[in-house]
């Protein structure tokens, strides 16, 4: 009876694993390759709903497409600071921003904001450091556009 429990679960296992393949393939299929810079600029609301409803949609694009599929760089500029700096204290952020980190998404932060609102990236931001930090956030959107990225504001 065991051996029939343990060659059930090992079934049920693989066709989980073909099903997962065989989605993974469809999605590849459907949309390619893809090049997406996601504009963060606003302030995160109550407890950070709008910055963690961002990440959800970059997570659920990832899962749509595939991380091997994706290029994916998040530019925060004026407010969307905010997203980092709740990063240091609110751990659903937090964690967002590592998992994403981790499918090799970009978090790039305007210079222009830093010092107009004098924000230390090293102190004030989580996980940023001075390859992270782009000149002007706007003008980044433009140049990542004419380089074939897909622009999304979440």
């Amino acid at each position: 009876m065991k051996s029939l429990t343990t060659l059930a679960l090992g079934v049920i296992a693989a066709v989980g694993l073909l099903f997962v393949q065989v989605s993974d393939l469809a999605a590849g299929e459907r949309y390619g390759k893809q090049k997406v810079v996601y504009h963060i600029n606003y302030n995160g609301g109550a407890d950070d709903k709008k910055y963690r409803g961002a990440m959800r949609n970059i997570q659920n694009h990832i899962n749509a497409v595939g991380a091997d599929n994706m290029e994916i760089k998040v530019v925060l500029h004026g407010n969307g600071l905010g997203l980092l700096m709740s990063a240091k204290e609110n751990s659903k952020v937090k964690g967002a921003v590592v998992s994403l980190k981790s499918q090799n998404v970009g978090f790039h932060v305007c210079n222009n904001t830093l010092k107009g609102r004098k924000i230390s990236y090293e102190n004030d931001l989580f996980d940023v450091y001075e390859e992270d930090i782009i000149p002007s956030g706007v003008a980044e959107l433009s140049y990542l556009q004419q380089k074939g990225y897909t622009y999304i504001k979440p």
